[in-house]
């Protein structure tokens, strides 16, 4: 009897203990990942109730904060008081669409950790705290209005960077859209209309599209041909009226299809400052298709670029696809063909060249503060490529 009673119990401390271990699992280990998954309805309703920390600019503007309900002061409501100058950077947080742009790249700092999981129990009882914190970008507000004005409406981006740091003093991208638009009672048929617009004004088209980068491309070109000795500022080159291409009928043309100074020979530093196609069509074919892309690779094409949030990355192909393709390479060096880079890239390029051919790593966010406005982290500028 009493060794039954015994092994009955045993059983039941296995269960228990088994259970225990499974529960455990399941809030510790693959909770986060149940809650947080979109297809949970939980996830939605959370997002429209917890406090999110403010957003402002480098100049203190406020673009994102979070208002309390006046009915019940549990409740916030996500509004951006700048409308669409600020949609592509800090994005938004929503009911129906979720999270993009700065929102989605830093909601772990801007959410408040105030909710039911044994994560957010446990920092509240260890004296943790669990208030939202806000973020600064690195955005100049005067800057950013300047870009968004020059640019109208356009379709294009504006990229301003500061070169000794990497911080992004201004990102515009046209067409735009008012992320408050995409809250309320009208947040779907607003959010359906965006989604379909041909314009694609959700697009960020400073950092999530590429183009080819043309002319500007010549930059890289000319880095590369001075490092490896193919050319100098004052190597001579055939000033034609059109390169012609080897192994094909094809050529390449200047702009108005003229030479590009008298007709005899031009210096690399007169092709660049003149923009001559033809000359730098020659210089590609000197370089070769293992030293251009070398070079292009050496300011940040075909690698990941680090970012608050993901962003499209600048490429041109490899040298092994350019085997037999010597017009590729020749349309390659001025940015055509199938080189194509995005906006911030290309920005990239440029502060390479004014940073003595160091490229920092580009941020928006600057610094984090706590509910009274004192800063617990700040983003410390650092190398990411040495392109020349």
């Amino acid at each position: 009897m009493n060794r039954s009673i015994r092994h009955l119990a045993v059983v039941i401390l296995a269960v228990l203990g088994l259970m225990t271990g499974w529960m455990t699992w399941l809030q510790v280990v693959v909770g986060p990942d149940f809650r947080d998954d979109p297809r949970n309805v939980r996830v939605a309703a959370a997002r429209v109730a917890k406090e999110r920390g403010p957003i402002i600019t480098a100049d203190g503007v406020v673009v994102a904060r979070s208002t309390a309900n006046p009915d019940d002061r549990r409740v916030f409501r996500r509004t951006y008081p700048e409308g669409d100058l600020y949609a592509h950077v800090v994005g938004y947080s929503t009911f129906l669409f979720g999270d993009r742009g700065l929102e989605a790249g830093a909601a772990e700092i801007l959410s408040s950790g105030q909710d039911s999981t044994i994560s957010s129990v446990f920092t509240a009882l260890t004296g943790g705290d669990l208030a939202p914190k806000g973020i600064r970008l690195t955005i100049d507000h005067d800057l950013q209005t300047a870009a968004a004005e020059a640019l109208g409406d356009q379709p294009g981006a504006v990229v301003v960077i500061d070169p000794a740091t990497g911080a992004v003093l201004a990102m515009v991208s046209s067409p735009t859209f008012d992320p408050n638009q995409l809250l309320g009672s009208q947040a779907g048929t607003a959010g359906t209309g965006l989604e379909v617009d041909p314009a694609e004004p959700l697009l960020n088209r400073a950092t999530a599209a590429a183009y080819p980068p043309g002319s500007t491309f010549k930059v890289i070109t000319t880095a590369a041909a001075l490092e490896t000795g193919v050319a100098g500022t004052a190597t001579p080159y055939d000033d034609v009226v059109e390169l012609e291409l080897p192994g094909s009928t094809a050529v390449i043309r200047n702009f108005d299809r003229r030479v590009c100074t008298d007709g005899t020979t031009v210096t690399v530093q007169e092709a660049f400052i003149r923009s001559c196609n033809t000359t730098f069509g020659a210089i590609g074919l000197d370089l070769g298709a293992a030293g251009l892309v070398t070079g292009a690779e050496g300011f940040g094409f075909n690698l990941e670029v680090p970012f608050d949030f993901d962003v499209a990355s600048s490429t041109i192909p490899s040298a092994a696809s350019f085997l037999n393709d010597l017009p590729g390479v020749a349309q390659s060096a001025i940015g055509q063909r199938d080189v194509q880079a995005t906006p911030l890239g290309m920005a990239l390029t440029a502060a390479a060249v004014a940073n003595d051919g160091v490229i920092m790593i580009p941020y928006l966010l600057d610094a984090v503060f706590d509910v009274d406005g004192d800063v617990t982290d700040i983003t410390s500028p650092a190398t990411w490529q040495r392109a020349m």
